[in-house]
Parts: C-alpha cells; structure tokens; sequence
C-alpha cells in the first residue's frame, strides 16, 4: 500500500489531509514539525511526502534538502500565496511539485495521484532504452538518433541527455544535475552546467538560439520535452 507522509504545523491541515488521501486507500503519517518529519521519514519510508515551508524547528526547505541527502521520495511542497522565492528555491533543491494554500482537498488529491504516476530513475532499468517522438537514447550503446539520424555525443553529453531524457518534463537544477552527472564529490562551478546544456543544443536543436528539446526554466533549471 503507497505510503504518504504529511508534514505541517497546522494540526487542521493534517487532519483534512489524511481524511481525504485515506478516503483514497492511502496509508498516511503525519508529522507537526520539521524534526518530527525528519524522523517520521526515516522511520516509515514513505512514496510520497506533503511538505509544508513555514515549519517550527526546521523549515521546509531545510528538510527538503536533508531528505535530497538520502532518497528520491516524491515531495509536494505547500506554499503561502506570497512565498514564490519559496516555491523556486524548493524546485531547485528538489520537490517534485508544488500547492499554494488554501488549497481544494480534490486538487491535493489529484496533484498526489499525478506524482505518484512518474516513474524515478530508480525504479526503471538504468540501461533501458529511452523512446519519444524524435529522438531515441541507447545507454547501453551510448547511442542517440534524432528522428533516425545518429547523433554523435561525448560520454559526460550522452549523461547530461540521458538523465534529463529520464526525467523527461521535470524540471531538474543545476545542483541536480551536477551531482548526477559529475558526481557528489564535484566542487567546481556550477555553470559548467549551462556550458554542456549549449554543446547538446547546438548538436540536438534545428535552431540552439530557440530550442524545442532542452528547455530552461529560468531561475530553477533544464528539462526535455518531445511531443
């Protein structure tokens, strides 16, 4: 049974949240605090996890960057109308989606279903080819062809593509990135980032000034589309 985790100050919330996601056959822990929530995550190892910013103890973004350390668990952050700057920093560090308060229950719901429907690259086979309209991704060949044309990548490009290609529309950052490309132990700049996200534009994209494939999101970082 999927396993969901709320974490937030207000003991309303908690209450609304879990009668609705339980209503749903979810099996929900709670948690009032930033430290608690640490706890209960480590503890019941959760899917998915409802994490509010403006936490006592330890905010949200803390915890978020603290559960980023350990796992991959979905995150849905809960936001004040007023908290953008929030709401951009937690997709930098890693949440999977956002909910502005006051929020609809129904819409809770919905946005908990679609998360729960991606698929992580964990739970895949790494080396599985990856298909889409225009382009194929071969990582066991290291090969990639854009609409049947082979496209000839250096090994750190062919990661950079497949990992973006994995989690194809989530929007990924910089630090995101680094650690899974470069690694956990790179302590260079950041913006080498952006230098090997132009060297794959001007080898993926009809036009690099104006790209269809590997879209910036600014102020948060890359994804890939194909439709």
């Amino acid at each position: 049974m999927t396993t969901i985790l709320a974490i937030d100050d207000e003991d309303s919330i908690l209450q609304l949240v879990e009668a609705y996601l339980v209503a749903e056959g979810y099996t929900v822990h709670t948690a009032p605090d930033g430290p608690a929530g640490l706890a209960a995550f480590r503890r019941h190892k959760p899917d998915l996890i409802i994490l509010d910013v403006m936490l006592p103890g330890l905010n949200g973004l803390d915890v978020l960057q603290q559960i980023r350390r350990e796992s991959d668990v979905y995150v849905l952050m809960l936001t004040a109308k007023s908290e953008e700057v929030d709401r951009v920093v937690g997709l930098t560090v890693g949440a999977d989606d956002y909910l502005t308060k006051p929020f609809s229950p129904r819409e809770l719901v919905a946005r908990v279903k679609a998360i729960l429907r991606r698929g992580r690259a964990a739970e895949s086979d790494e080396n599985a080819a990856l298909s889409f309209p225009h382009f194929h991704i071969d990582p066991r060949r290291y090969e990639v062809t854009r609409d049947d044309t082979p496209i000839e990548l250096t090994a750190l490009e062919f990661k950079l593509l497949h990992i973006l290609a994995t989690y194809a529309g989530m929007v990924m950052s910089r630090q995101q990135l680094l650690e899974r490309v470069w690694g956990y132990d790179y302590f260079g700049e950041d913006r080498v980032v952006d230098v090997h996200i132009g060297h794959l534009r001007q080898k993926l994209e009809t036009d690099p000034t104006d790209p269809r494939f590997i879209l910036t999101v600014r102020g948060v970082g890359y994804k890939f589309e194909d439709k």
